[in-house]
């Protein structure tokens, strides 16, 4: 029994990292020249949730090192995409915002990845998506408590 279970277990992380790599892969071939995946996911939360946050929740929502954040964050001022600004209570904190080319930039990012994402629900099916994202979603709460 406990072989059929970590068979299971084993061959279900397999094909979600093999799709993660896969994903990230054609993803990263259709983005906007200069732009990672780490940077669009930054923008797209930022332009989702439409309010400011610090480096540090940031690196909490993408479960990355604040180092890893910092870098992420330095390139996306340096293109110009988001504003870094002092808190006024606290000197010690951040507060990043995105900027409006950093929304554009995001929107056209968007454009790129809308086809790829499109296609490949198509090719499944409907039905098929509906299905699996219940599952995945349970999966990244699960792995997301063990934080």
């Amino acid at each position: 029994m406990d072989d059929d279970r970590n068979s299971l277990a084993i061959a279900l992380f397999t094909e979600v990292m093999a799709a993660d790599h896969l994903v990230r892969a054609r993803l990263s071939r259709v983005l906007p020249k200069g732009m990672e995946i780490s940077h669009f996911s930054v923008l797209n939360h930022l332009a989702w949730i439409g309010d400011e946050r610090t480096p540090a929740q940031l690196a909490d929502t993408f479960h990355v090192t604040r180092g890893a954040m910092t870098n992420t964050l330095s390139k996306l001022e340096w293109a110009g995409y988001v504003h870094i600004r002092p808190d006024w209570d606290d000197a010690r904190r951040k507060f990043v915002a995105i900027s409006p080319a950093g929304r554009q930039a995001r929107d056209h990012a968007v454009g790129s990845v809308t086809p790829v994402i499109t296609q490949m629900v198509e090719k499944m099916g409907a039905d098929q998506v509906r299905g699996a994202l219940p599952i995945l979603r349970e999966m990244r709460i699960q792995l997301g408590d063990d934080t």
